[in-house]
C-alpha cells in the first residue's frame, strides 16, 4: 500500500467520523477541512457507500448518515488521548459544578473505549498533570448544564438575577451564548425585561426555572453579536 492509498484510507476513516457528529456535512465544508478538492470528496462518498456505509444525500445541501445507523467506537489516538486528559484538568478545576460532574462522566466513558496501553498512558498523564494556579479557584455556579440545554433547545428561563449593586430582579431570558472569563461563566441572553441582549454572570443568578416554552432562534451567529455589540 503506497502513501497515498494510506492517506487516502485514513480520510475516508476521518469523514465517517464527520459523519457521525454533524447532523448535515456539506462537501466543500468536508474539501476545505482535509485540504482536497471536492470532486475527491464526491468520490470518497462513494466509495463510502461502496463499502456499506448508509450515507444521505441531502441534495445541494450536504450529507448525513441514515438514520439509526451507528459506526463502531471510534479508536483515538495516543496524542488525541493526552489532548483530551489535558482538557479533563482544565475542566475539573472550572468554577460551574455541574460542568464538572458532566464532563467527568463523558471522560470516563471515552476513556473506556481506549485500549489497556493507551488506558494506563492517560491514567498516568492525569495524575501527573496538574493546573496550580486554577486549585484554589471555589465553585461559584451550578447552572452551566441547564443554560447549555436551554441553549440547544431554545427554550425560554427565568431567573432570579443580582446585579452588582446586589439588586435582585427577575427576568426571562432567551440565552444566545455562553462566554469564559478568568472569574467566571457569562450567559448572553436576549432579556425580555430590558428588550434587548444583556450578559449575565453564572455567579449572580440566584434561581432559574427552566421553561417548556420555545422562542424563536435569533439569526445571527456569535461573530455577528461581537460585530453589533462590541
Amino acid at each position: 500500500m503506497n502513501n497515498g492509498d494510506v492517506k487516502r484510507l485514513s480520510r475516508l476513516s476521518a469523514i465517517t467520523t464527520q459523519l457521525q457528529t454533524k447532523s448535515l456535512v456539506t462537501a466543500t465544508e468536508l474539501a476545505e477541512r482535509f485540504s482536497v478538492s471536492v470532486r475527491t470528496i464526491y468520490r470518497d462518498i462513494r466509495a463510502l457507500e461502496s463499502s456499506g456505509v448508509p450515507i444521505y444525500t441531502d441534495e445541494g445541501k450536504g450529507y448525513r448518515l441514515v438514520d439509526g445507523y451507528r459506526l463502531p467506537p471510534i479508536m483515538f489516538t495516543e496524542n488525541e488521548a493526552n489532548a483530551l486528559v489535558m482538557v479533563e484538568q482544565l475542566v475539573l478545576h472550572n468554577k460551574d459544578a455541574s460542568l464538572v460532574k458532566y464532563y467527568s462522566d463523558a471522560i470516563d466513558k471515552i476513556k473506556a473505549l481506549l485500549n489497556s496501553d493507551n488506558k494506563a498512558k492517560v491514567n498516568l498523564l492525569s495524575e501527573r498533570t496538574q493546573f496550580s494556579q486554577m486549585k484554589t479557584l471555589e465553585k461559584n455556579s451550578d447552572h452551566l448544564s441547564i443554560l447549555q440545554q436551554a441553549l440547544t433547545n431554545f427554550f425560554l428561563v427565568d431567573i432570579a438575577y443580582k446585579d452588582e449593586s446586589a439588586q435582585l430582579t427577575k427576568r426571562r431570558i432567551e440565552p444566545f451564548a455562553l462566554l469564559n472569563t478568568r472569574n467566571s461563566w457569562i450567559l448572553v441572553a436576549w432579556c425580555r425585561l430590558r428588550q434587548d441582549f444583556r450578559n449575565f454572570r453564572l455567579d449572580r443568578i440566584q434561581t432559574y426555572d427552566l421553561l417548556t416554552e420555545t422562542f424563536t432562534p435569533h439569526d445571527m451567529t456569535l461573530e455577528d453579536y461581537f460585530i453589533r455589540y462590541g
